[in-house]
């Protein structure tokens, strides 16, 4: 690659870019807090020309608190959101490091919070039915990237793609799992490398009016995933979504192991905004269902600002009300 890359024609360019999201928001069993809607990030990506179709890549993305000035969740690593670094050429995009993994990449298309980690979004729990895509990084850490993993995109033909991720086993400070043990003697004790390699495939469809996806994911843990999602619009101002998953922890569960979760919604551009609204369930063997209804708003003050305002009812053994405001900026 040395050889055919060209130095003398080589050329490369560094970009900086993010964002900030801060506001209000109430839940029924806490007090009033200032926070944020949607991660908040700071990033830095480049990609130089190598020559014969051929680049290098790499992206590093901090994750961050405005509210508090600080490193987004204090467990978490300095580039939460990704790092990585890659080629892409004709064969598609290669990629090494840390980052979100194909299946969860791939479904924050088809949720109707478009995979933002707020309190009225689906993305972090029924999107996924409450899976875990990382059991080998401290707790408290992200639940949908993997460290120490290989990232594959192929081009998109005629709106196709395929994703695959495969990542190491090693263990990543992660706390212990009892699983099928107990406290004592657990399936999997702190900071041990688990039994498989996790590995993560989605397919994906975006012809314009028609989206699709399908997606299977396996953890370190060998909990799987998969899932089927598709979304229409039928009116260029309308775009409608659905989604079904099922989660399966067999391996580390003796009963009930089995998660059913389903998701619809849409997002409607009515003016200068945009209305979101969704309904779900999430149905785990054996445990109270959860029942989850959103509805939400975002008024354009530009290309790269706008208010929001959300509200969510979330209904299990209890119901948890939430009420949220705020102001999103790009940069």
């Amino acid at each position: 690659m040395a050889l055919s890359a060209g130095y003398a024609a080589a050329q490369s360019s560094v970009t900086v870019y993010g964002n900030i999201d801060v506001g209000v928001s109430k839940r029924s069993d806490t007090t009033l807090a200032v926070g944020r809607r949607d991660n908040n990030r700071l990033g830095f990506k480049g990609v130089e020309d190598l020559g014969g179709d051929l680049k290098a890549l790499f992206q590093l993305e901090i994750r961050y608190d405005p509210d508090i000035g600080t490193i987004e969740g204090k467990t978490r690593p300095l580039f939460q959101g990704q790092s990585r670094v890659g080629l892409q050429g004709a064969f598609g995009t290669v990629r090494f490091g840390r980052g979100l993994t194909a299946l969860q990449d791939s479904s924050s298309a088809f949720e109707p919070w478009r995979g933002v980690p707020s309190t009225a979004g689906f993305q972090t729990d029924l999107t996924v039915a409450g899976y875990n895509s990382q059991p080998l990084d401290p707790a408290g850490s992200s639940a949908n990237r993997w460290s120490n993993a290989v990232f594959y995109n192929t081009p998109e033909q005629g709106g196709f793609q395929l994703n695959v991720t495969v990542a190491s086993k090693e263990a990543n400070g992660n706390p212990a799992i009892v699983g099928r043990g107990s406290l004592a003697n657990p399936q999997y004790p702190a900071n041990a490398t688990l039994d498989s390699n996790p590995y993560s495939v989605s397919g994906t469809y975006n012809g314009g009016m028609v989206g699709a996806m399908l997606a299977y994911e396996r953890n370190a843990a060998e909990t799987t995933l998969w899932s089927v999602a598709g979304s229409l619009k039928p009116h260029p101002d309308v775009k409608l979504l659905a989604s079904y998953q099922k989660q399966d922890q067999s391996h580390t569960m003796a009963s009930n192991a089995d998660t059913k979760a389903w998701v619809t919604g849409l997002n409607w551009n009515v003016g200068v905004g945009t209305i979101l609204a969704g309904y779900g369930q999430k149905s785990p063997d054996g445990v109270a269902k959860t029942k989850q209804t959103c509805v939400g708003y975002e008024y354009n003050l530009s290309t790269r600002t706008y208010l929001y305002a959300d509200a969510s009812r979330r209904a299990s053994a209890a119901s948890v009300n939430f009420y949220g405001v705020g102001i999103f900026h790009k940069f």
